[in-house]
């Protein structure tokens, strides 16, 4: 019954599967879709986006005029209270009518074809003094800037622009700390779209210049803004960091089996590279920029597809690849896993995320964090009553293979582990055999016991009787006197030769 149990679960097991169609953009536009944008690209999520923002400026636009409306019929039926409330509206409508405005002003592009005598003006404001400009740079943003300045040297006069473009970029963002951080990256992913827009139809250069300018910028300006943008404390990101970290915790028992990862760690040379893999996802974290930050997920994500075609000796397909990246983030645990992912969102040029390679690995780890935060036990092939258990930690699924060690664990422990692991089987065949010594120790005297019971029973059935000895017979030579009936015995005779 538990056999067809175990079949009837894998019969039913949803698995792990994402058909390549769902990592895409769900409008359809071809380009990678993301869990963060709801499953849209970047652009069609930023279309969606101005939408839903003008529908919540229209309605607060609305119900300002409405409570407007509500106010005068008030003061028109009562003349009580008659200044305070007029006040109080007229404050009201003024407040909603600057909201609107500012929250329109700042999905407006920052580079647009306005007067010079505007560009002037905002120059002119944004050379006000900023925290950013005056607090003492770090080593690493004095050595991206002076990166920068060689870089944008070998450009001339378009290089001379995106300079200019990139202080004005920075001082402005310098003034607007106060916005959401959703304002922060729209500014950030206008700033984008402008440069390499100027890039093209102004100065005509090339598209892979462009982009590896652009590769440049993003660089120069996002070491400048980390530490204001990255985990804000005006976001949730630290409590999802926190959620994830204590999930990934809990499912510390999850084996490669139960994931049906074609992964085995018994080979040396696959080993390396699962942790190398592991090693590549934890150091995301220590990345400023969010290209390193997605180089990071793509050397993992290779390998893991190495690992793979090392195992299976042919190449990995999608469906052996999202299992593989759940385990290593499962046995990574990577630091501050859903701050990177959001950075990296809101953050990143939208073209690497849209499309390529860095998209693609990008997706798919935002896949296996989705499924990690709901793994179950269908997924995993368990009886509920199991995976309940091992979840609470009253007990834990027998090892398949050796205990799985951390990047950081010398091989002396490994070699430690692995013997104590050893030793426990040893013990256990030891006390099976002590064991089975036993029950024939048991089954000897059982047997003899039988034995001798059955003969004490015949003997008592059938009683053994010893007859007394018979007369023995005389001897042919004795004597008989009695009764001697024989002829004389023969006498020797002398020969006469």
């Amino acid at each position: 019954s538990s056999g067809r149990r175990k079949m009837n679960l894998k019969s039913e097991r949803r698995g792990i599967h994402v058909d390549q169609s769902e990592l895409l953009c769900k409008k359809g536009c071809g380009y990678y879709g993301n869990p963060a944008w709801q499953g849209f690209c970047s652009k069609c999520w930023r279309e969606e986006y101005h939408k839903a923002r003008q529908k919540q400026i229209q309605e607060d636009w609305e119900l300002a005029e409405r409570l407007q409306r509500e106010e005068e019929e008030a003061y028109a039926s009562s003349q009580s209270t008659q200044g305070a409330q007029s006040l109080t509206f007229s404050k009201f409508e003024e407040k909603k009518t600057n909201e609107k405005t500012r929250k329109v002003t700042t999905v407006k592009k920052f580079f647009t074809a306005s007067s010079r005598a505007g560009a002037k003006k905002e120059i002119q404001e944004a050379k006000a003094p900023s925290p950013s400009i005056h607090r003492q740079a770090s080593i690493e943003t004095d050595r991206v800037s002076k990166e920068f300045i060689e870089f944008i040297r070998t450009y001339q006069k378009p290089g001379q622009d995106i300079y200019k473009q990139c202080k004005l970029f920075l001082d402005t963002m310098s003034h607007k700390r106060d916005l959401s951080i959703e304002e922060q990256s729209e500014c950030a992913q206008d700033f984008y779209q402008n440069v390499a827009d100027r890039l093209q139809t102004r100065w005509k250069v090339p598209p892979e210049k462009v982009e590896k300018a652009m590769d440049e910028v993003e660089k120069y300006i996002m070491t400048r803004q980390y530490k204001y943008v990255f985990c804000p404390e005006t976001t949730d990101d630290e409590k999802k960091d926190l959620a994830v970290q204590k999930r990934i915790r809990a499912l510390h028992w999850v084996t490669p089996q139960m994931l049906c990862v074609p992964v085995s760690e018994e080979i040396p040379e696959v080993s390396d590279m699962v942790v190398k893999a592991i090693t590549d996802i934890i150091e995301m974290d220590s990345k400023r920029v969010p290209r390193d930050k997605l180089a990071c997920i793509t050397k993992c994500s290779k390998h893991i597809f190495n690992a793979i075609k090392t195992t299976k000796n042919e190449p990995a397909s999608a469906d052996d690849f999202l299992p593989t990246l759940i385990y290593i983030v499962l046995k990574g645990n990577p630091p501050r896993l859903q701050s990177n992912i959001q950075y990296i969102t809101r953050f990143c040029n939208p073209s690497r995320l849209m499309t390529g390679e860095d998209g693609y690995y990008f997706t798919n780890l935002c896949c296996a964090v989705a499924f990690i935060e709901k793994l179950d036990a269908q997924s995993l092939n368990l009886s509920q009553e199991d995976f309940d258990r091992f979840m609470t930690g009253q007990t834990s699924p027998k090892k398949q293979e050796p205990d799985s060690f951390s990047p950081d664990v010398c091989l002396g422990v490994k070699q430690m582990c692995k013997s104590l692991d050893l030793l426990s089987q040893l013990n256990e065949r030891q006390e099976r055999i002590v064991s089975e010594a036993k029950k024939l120790e048991k089954d000897l005297i059982d047997w003899t016991d039988g034995i001798t019971k059955e003969v004490e029973d015949i003997v008592e059935k059938y009683p053994l009787e010893i007859k007394p000895k018979s007369q023995a017979l005389a001897a042919i030579d004795s004597e008989n006197v009695e009764n001697d009936k024989l002829p004389p015995p023969l006498q020797p005779q002398v020969y006469a030769g």
